[in-house]
Order: structure tokens, then C-alpha cells, then sequence
């Protein structure tokens, strides 16, 4: 099968496209034909090794996990012995973000996975789009308890992760005032925004208003500029390390000292995330936001966008041309 294939870290041409072998589903697994998949800023930070501490998950002087990709979209092509929850022919969708492997013409996922069939009333495309940067929204959300009526910024409205934050915070009820520039206001406002910053006219850091958390869903704010921007007791989420690694260190500490803290969540991803998401999808309170389509054989130019930081939503790449 064909595979985008990483052998080195490096920039977005050490991606290739070859010919692997063909993954195969064993006892409690299923073999997916993918049709859709996405680069997205996981795959860029491992491909590239940055920052270095990735290098100790992921393989010190070389990669050992050589086909990327974490979020996908296809068809059950096989099942394997014991298999009860999918079926031959099933449209499917999940998140790979362990294992990875999406950026292939095949994929083989546990059948207690992060996967779940597909919401009748969208695209593979779209359903690629829908797990990876939506869970880290949701998990951010969770661990800082968001609720109805509270107010929350979200930095960075446009991405993957802020376009989903947008869109599950206001389920939840949420006053939300979203961070973005001069052309995408109106979109982020579709999203459900109730009040938009454009950052290209003033630095939401010096905004008036004060809330119950900050969510920076790029990691180009920090805790310290923000800070002010908190109530009494608010909470700082981030999706990024920060500046010199510091959101993981400032978890641990802030909590400590009592008042304004930050929170550094791991995201849970299992199958009743993606089930979560299906019932969103399927009840219209979510949908991925897409910015471009690649082919699996234009994927170095997917990276290069990605890497532009100018993607809005979703890169997708299809693996096969959707029916």
C-alpha cells in the first residue's frame, strides 16, 4: 500500500511517498480503508522533532514511528477474530494518537479504539477532521469544569482547537469572546462567538473585560500576559508547553498559592470521545471547520501550509476520492 513515510526528522521534504507493506487485522481488530486523513500541528511537531523533548517519546536519533497521521476517516475493510462492534462495509471514523499510522491507504485500529461509525450526514472529509483538535478542545474545557454563564476568551479561534472550543463552549452555555484577524471575524462569529477580538487592531492581552478562563488554543500567549486578564480564582488553559515549557511547571505550582492558576490537562482520547462527537455532529451543536484539500501525493505541501500557521480549522488530505 502506499504510505507518506518519515525516515529522519527534518522539515516537510524528509516526507515521501512508498510502497509498505500492508497492515493486517488480528484477534480484536479492525483493518480501515482509509479515505481521509489530516496533517495537523502533532504531526508537524513529530515529523520535525520540535521541540526536542518529543524525541524521547518518539525516537532519539531517528523516528520509530515512521507513517504519521493520528485522525481518519474510511470503510471497515476486514475484521479480525472476536470483532462484534464494526462490520465489512462500515463507514468509520476515529483518532489514532498513540499509535498514528492514517497517512497510509490502510490503518489498523483495536475495536475498543477511538473509533466509532460515522455520522450519516457528513464527508469522510469532514469526519477526518473531527477528533483531533475537537478533543483537545473538549479536554481543556473539562478540566476547568467550564459551565453555563461563565465567561471565557479563546485565543486563537480559527485553529483546529479553537474553532471546536468556540463551538462546544457555547453548547455548554458559555459567554464567549473569540481572538482573531480582520478577515475571519465573521466566521468565528458563524461559530457562535458572542463578542471577537480582531488582534490585528489590539492586543487582546489589554482587553477590559476580565474572565472566568483563558484558553489559548495557539500557545502564543502565556500565563503571565494573561494573567490579568483573569478573575479572582480564573483559570489559564493552553494547548501549547508555552515559553520554556513552563504551562506543565505552572500547573503543578499555581494551584499551590491559591487565586488565578493554570491548568495543563492531558487529553483523553478513547472511544467514548468519538462517540461524543458523533452525537454532536449528528445533532448539529458541532462541525470540523476545514481550510484545504490536499491529496495524499501533495502532502509535503499540506505540511508547508500547516507550518505557514495560517491554516484555519483543518488541512485535510484525501487518501481516497470520497463516493
Amino acid at each position: 500500500m502506499k504510505a507518506a513515510v518519515h525516515t529522519r526528522y527534518g522539515p516537510p521534504d524528509v516526507v515521501r511517498i512508498s510502497e509498505v507493506e500492508k497492515p493486517t487485522a488480528k484477534d480484536n481488530e479492525v483493518l480501515v480503508k482509509v479515505h481521509a486523513t489530516t496533517v495537523n500541528r502533532t504531526d508537524s511537531g513529530l515529523r520535525a522533532a520540535k521541540p526536542f523533548i518529543n524525541r524521547f517519546f518518539t525516537g532519539l536519533r531517528r523516528p520509530r514511528v515512521t507513517v504519521l497521521g493520528n485522525e481518519f476517516a474510511g470503510e471497515v475493510e476486514a475484521v479480525g477474530h472476536g470483532v462484534t462492534s464494526f462490520a465489512v462495509g462500515d463507514r468509520v471514523f476515529g483518532y489514532n494518537g498513540t499509535r498514528f499510522g492514517a497517512h497510509a491507504e490502510y490503518l489498523v485500529m483495536p475495536e475498543d479504539g477511538s473509533l466509532a461509525t460515522m455520522p450519516a450526514n457528513l464527508t469522510f472529509e469532514e469526519a477526518a477532521a473531527s477528533t483531533e483538535g475537537a478533543h483537545y478542545a473538549l479536554s481543556l474545557i473539562r478540566k476547568a469544569k467550564i459551565r453555563g454563564g461563565q465567561d471565557v476568551l479563546v485565543n486563537g479561534a480559527t485553529g483546529a482547537i479553537g474553532s471546536a472550543a468556540v463551538q462546544l463552549l457555547k453548547r455548554l452555555g458559555a459567554e464567549v469572546t473569540a481572538v482573531c484577524a480582520t478577515e475571519h471575524v465573521e466566521l468565528v462569529r458563524g461559530l457562535g462567538a458572542d463578542r471577537v477580538v480582531d488582534y490585528t487592531a489590539e492586543d487582546f492581552t489589554k482587553d477590559e473585560q476580565t474572565y472566568d478562563v483563558v484558553l489559548d488554543a495557539v500557545g502564543k500567549s502565556s500565563f503571565g500576559r494573561c494573567r490579568r486578564l483573569l478573575k479572582p480564582g480564573g483559570i489559564y488553559l493552553s494547548s501549547d508547553l508555552g515559553p520554556l515549557s513552563q504551562n506543565p511547571i505552572l500547573a503543578l505550582t499555581t494551584p499551590l498559592l491559591g487565586g488565578k492558576r493554570v491548568m495543563f490537562p492531558i487529553p483523553r482520547d478513547d472511544q467514548e470521545m468519538v462517540r461524543y462527537f458523533k452525537e454532536l455532529i449528528e445533532s448539529g451543536a458541532f462541525k470540523p471547520l476545514i481550510d484545504r484539500r490536499y491529496r495524499l501525493d501533495q502532502i509535503v505541501e499540506a505540511y508547508r501550509y500547516v507550518e505557514t500557521g495560517q491554516k484555519i480549522g483543518n488541512v485535510v488530505i484525501s487518501v481516497e476520492p470520497s463516493t
